[in-house]
């Protein structure tokens, strides 16, 4: 943490939090014990995400495609995924972290709306962190959404801009991500955010999710700061325009 340069923290972290299963069965347990184990990890991520000043931190935590996966599995998710909110609760509120989250809710079991709901009006008036949770969500989905809605609110092509287009996405009121981490071993964005993450700076540490800590994140965000993110422009122009190479 010492070498973070803290006037440079990034403002928006999104985390696909890919390997549970796979480190369950390295570990000779069944598929949702990765799943359980990995709720350590995203109370680390958000403690360390807290502590040094993040705004906004997005865990994909239940894509669209993800509800093909065998039924069991998946009530075992929405399961774990009602006790983890309970549990959580107190700790958001002592850290005044905000809870929101994106994505089809109404697809969610009831009992999981309900949950979530509840911690969403609990935490909106909490003034840290806030964290976002991606539930029943994909890009495309989101996107094809978006489309519908200005369908349906008959805006006329020529009125339809990067700007406005954004305002039908979920993430209307969240800026676009700084940083995209996928852990897991893979190196790919699975349908996630694709909209916003046009410029984000991409990783995929060689971890899989239980095994990631806060300190993981902190390595990632010293990376972050030796990068020069130009966004289509020359590395002269940024570096006459900005103090900043990041």
């Amino acid at each position: 943490m010492k070498n973070i340069d803290l006037n440079r923290i990034p403002n928006h972290i999104a985390i696909i939090m890919d390997g549970n299963g796979r480190w369950a069965e390295e570990h000779g347990k069944e598929r949702i014990y990765g799943h359980q184990n990995g709720v350590e990890a995203v109370r680390s991520a958000i403690e360390g995400a807290g502590e040094i000043g993040v705004k906004f931190l997005t865990l994909y935590a239940f894509s669209t495609e993800n509800w093909n996966r065998p039924k069991e599995e998946i009530d075992a998710l929405m399961a774990l995924l009602v006790k983890a909110i309970k549990n959580e609760l107190d700790g958001l509120m002592q850290n005044k972290v905000r809870l929101q989250a994106i994505g089809n809710l109404s697809s969610l079991p009831v009992e999981c709306q309900s949950e979530l709901q509840d911690a969403i009006e609990k935490t909106k008036n909490n003034t840290g962190l806030t964290v976002v949770l991606a539930l029943s969500y994909s890009g495309r989905w989101e996107i094809v959404n978006a489309v519908k809605e200005i369908i349906k609110n008959n805006i006329e092509v020529k009125e339809i801009t990067e700007s406005n287009f954004s305002t039908f996405l979920n993430t209307t009121h969240i800026p676009d991500p700084d940083i995209l981490i996928r852990t897991g071993r893979e190196c790919r964005i699975s349908n996630f955010l694709l909209w916003q993450i046009a410029y984000a700076e991409l990783f995929f540490p060689a971890i899989l999710w239980p095994d990631f800590r806060k300190e993981h994140l902190f390595e990632i965000i010293v990376e972050y700061q030796t990068r020069q993110r130009r966004f289509g422009k020359t590395g002269a122009q940024i570096s006459n325009t900005s103090i900043f190479n990041f």
